[in-house]
């Protein structure tokens, strides 16, 4: 906020007095932050630096050593520059000792040709100083009302970032503890050379304090975090040292960021919303920026084995309590990236839908993808029964692919499977695609009419029978197809002695006109049960009509 030297001494006042740079010209971009008029020799303990020291030399040594002591001290002060009047003292020139120990510490010393009033001098740099505070405080009234706005209206860190690039000019880069970004705005430059090598460059910046200019980077760092929980840092990113309001900018988009993470702690964490975001883009047309926002996640996604992993709450979970909320997605999305941090996997995970988490998997060329898949189960497995919720899971993989563009295909597939396997036999870690066979078939065909018309046929009857008087002929005939027909192990597992179940059977095929004997019947039967199953678990899905619209069968 405080004019140079340079500035000083282009001010018609010091124009007027017709002055000379005899010495430290490289100085002359110094900030003056105040202006001293002083005649005594032993003046430098008086100062606090940044100041445009006036004289007439009058009262300076006579000796070649002590002018250039007078000069050491100055600079040892960081005074900002010496203004010598050639009139009272020197007439002609400044004794060569003087302009010497000027040079030698990059001290600006301007020689006044003409008598000057230093008190005007005074009052026209103060002036530019007091300006400048002002201009910079208006500012900073600014910067504290658009950055208050954007708080109230609960603007997400894209907006806040888009702010702050907007205000400063300068990229700006939101990044964890961890050193991965989170989010950027790069103010118009190139976004690879902004986050090139980012983790590695972000380690060598560590200043001491909460918000800091880090002048080997070009780094201006204010760590983000609130009731002593800090949790990022906020970068912007200047070559030379920023002015106050960039520092204000600063502190107030990082207050803005904590306070957004409070509100949506209960919501979903900003790790979450922002791989959410770039699986969401994934899924539909990839900007081509993403590989390099991955990247600087530390996900990459390129020369690189990349697997689609779905995980849904298991079917011991009720729909009602699971699958419409966004609570118990939102606590599984945690666990699995915890999961996949304890595994040391990278990853993006998110809730992309109303169903399921899903994650992608980034993995070296040479690694062994069965074990890494292994260990990820488990450990899924493990920190989501370890959730609030206690939550049974299933997990589904989808094809290796090896670039964004076939993440779609993959990540489609492990849903895919998930779907189908949720009603699959347990004990498995995790289902690929040869795992859940014809209910597999019959998920991707779930929403086909005809399908379901099917279904309707073969077990509508059924169906009424069951509205109509309460019994449990269809989960009965479930028993016996999911037993293979073994009718002790259907009986068993419908709880009935063997006596009551089989006349159950013989109840089902009276209602639906079948023999149970006949594997074609049996099969058709299977095949429809799951179609409903599939129905059952999407609540998106077109209902099958309401018993009613079957009759009563006899």
């Amino acid at each position: 906020m405080y004019p140079t030297v340079a500035e000083a001494l282009a001010l018609p006042v010091v124009r007027r007095g017709g002055p000379a740079v005899v010495a430290g010209a490289t100085g002359l971009g110094r900030r003056v932050r105040w202006v001293h008029a002083a005649e005594v020799a032993d003046i430098a303990h008086l100062l606090r630096g940044g100041e445009l020291v006036l004289t007439t030399g009058i009262a300076l040594p006579e000796d070649a050593e002590g002018l250039a002591g007078y000069v050491a001290d100055l600079a040892a002060v960081g005074a900002a520059g010496l203004v010598v009047e050639l009139v009272r003292r020197w007439r002609d020139e400044l004794p060569g000792a003087l302009v010497a120990a000027a040079e030698r510490h990059d001290l600006p010393l301007v020689a006044l040709a003409r008598e000057t009033r230093f008190v005007s001098v005074t009052e026209a740099v103060v002036a530019l100083i007091v300006d400048a505070q002002l201009a910079e405080l208006r500012a900073a009234e600014q910067v504290h009302e658009a950055f208050t706005a954007l708080t109230v209206a609960g603007a997400e860190p894209a907006e806040v970032l888009r702010e702050v690039a907007r205000t400063s000019g300068l990229p700006v880069v939101l990044e964890t503890l961890a050193r991965d970004v989170l989010a950027y705005d790069a103010a118009g430059q190139d976004p690879a050379a902004l986050l090139a090598d980012w983790a590695q460059r972000s380690r060598e910046v560590a200043p001491a304090e909460r918000t800091a200019y880090h002048e080997a980077s070009g780094w201006l760092v204010t760590v983000v975090g609130a009731r002593g929980a800090d949790w990022g840092r906020l970068v912007l990113v200047t070559p030379e040292a920023p002015p106050h309001r960039h520092v204000v900018v600063a502190e107030r988009a990082a207050s803005a960021l904590a306070v957004h993470r409070l509100v949506a702690r209960d919501r979903e964490s900003l790790e979450r919303q922002t791989h959410r975001t770039l699986l969401t883009q994934l899924l539909g047309q990839p900007p081509r920026d993403l590989p390099t926002r991955a990247a600087a996640l530390g996900v990459p996604l390129e020369r690189r084995q990349l697997v689609g992993v779905a995980i849904r709450p298991g079917a011991a979970t009720p729909p009602a309590q699971a699958l419409a909320t966004q609570e118990v997605l939102r606590d599984l999305a945690e666990a699995t990236a915890l999961a996949a941090r304890r595994v040391t996997v990278p990853a993006l995970v998110g809730v992309v839908d109303d169903t399921s988490v899903r994650a992608l998997l980034s993995l070296p060329p040479q690694a062994g993808l069965d074990g890494v898949l292994r260990r990820l189960a488990r450990e899924v497995h493990r920190t989501a029964a370890a959730t609030q919720h206690a939550l049974p899971v299933v997990v589904a993989v989808g094809t290796t692919v090896t670039g964004p563009a076939d993440v779609r295909r993959s990540l489609g597939e492990a849903a895919h499977v998930a779907g189908a396997a949720l009603r699959s036999p347990g004990g498995r870690l995790y289902h690929r695609l040869d795992d859940v066979r014809l209910r597999g078939l019959l998920h991707l065909l779930r929403e086909d009419e005809r399908v379901l018309a099917f279904a309707d046929r073969e077990l509508g009857p059924l169906l009424a029978r069951d509205g109509h008087q309460g019994s449990r002929l269809v989960e009965l005939l479930r028993c016996f197809c999911e037993h293979g027909g073994n009718k002790s192990a259907a009986a068993a597992a419908a709880h009935l002695s063997r006596t009551a179940y089989y006349q159950q059977l013989n109840r089902i095929e009276q209602v639906l006109g079948v023999s149970l004997e006949d594997p074609d019947s049996v099969l058709s039967l299977y095949v429809a049960l799951l179609v409903r199953e599939m129905g059952e678990r999407d609540p998106q899905l077109p209902r099958p009509p309401a018993p009613a619209d079957w009759g009563t069968a006899d």
